[in-house]
């Protein structure tokens, strides 16, 4: 004779998800939230005056001449182009990682000319150009860019979050179990 055994499940509701699998989406909403400010913020204030922007590519001394102006030019709006996205939560996952790209390349555009020892302001929230060799603060810069770089990780990974585009255009049941 086969019995079957019956199976005790804890009481309390804890079928339904983790509280951590619930925060998720949230925490990405937050990180969304946050890249979409410094994008805005930064790109706000190099369109503001784009040819200062020009002068603060310009002093990286990377790109050849013909270069420079696009360059400068074009950064803030594809700056407020990726606030604007990360705002909406639209295309979040691609969005992350364009960020975290440019993240990785001003990163690598302060180490190098704290290398050469170039006296620079990097730019990246206005202004930007040559300034006293007792004036950089590339360590913090770079620091700061590691910091913006948390949200965009993150959305790499987590990138369904509430409130967004991405989730109104999602498949049902696609993207929250809640």
């Amino acid at each position: 004779m086969n019995a079957a055994v019956a199976v005790d499940r804890p009481t309390g509701g804890s079928s339904g998800p983790s509280a951590l699998r619930r925060a998720i989406p949230w925490i990405g909403v937050a990180a969304r939230l946050a890249l979409a400010v410094v994008w805005a913020w930064a790109g706000w204030e190099k369109a503001v005056n784009p040819a200062q922007a020009a002068q603060a590519v310009r002093a990286f001394d990377v790109l050849p001449e013909s270069l420079v102006e696009p360059v400068g030019y074009a950064l803030p709006y594809l700056e407020l182009g990726l606030a604007a996205l990360l705002l909406v939560g639209l295309g979040t996952r691609i969005v992350a990682g364009i960020s975290a790209l440019l993240l990785i390349v001003f990163i690598a555009g302060i180490a190098q000319a704290w290398a050469r020892g170039l006296a620079i302001d990097c730019g990246c929230f206005g202004g930007g150009g040559p300034i006293a060799p007792d004036q950089t603060k590339y360590l913090q810069e770079i620091l700061r860019d590691l910091a913006f770089m948390v949200p965009a990780v993150w959305l790499l990974f987590f990138p369904r979050t509430h409130l967004s585009a991405d989730a109104w255009l999602a498949i049902e049941g696609d993207a929250y179990d809640d």
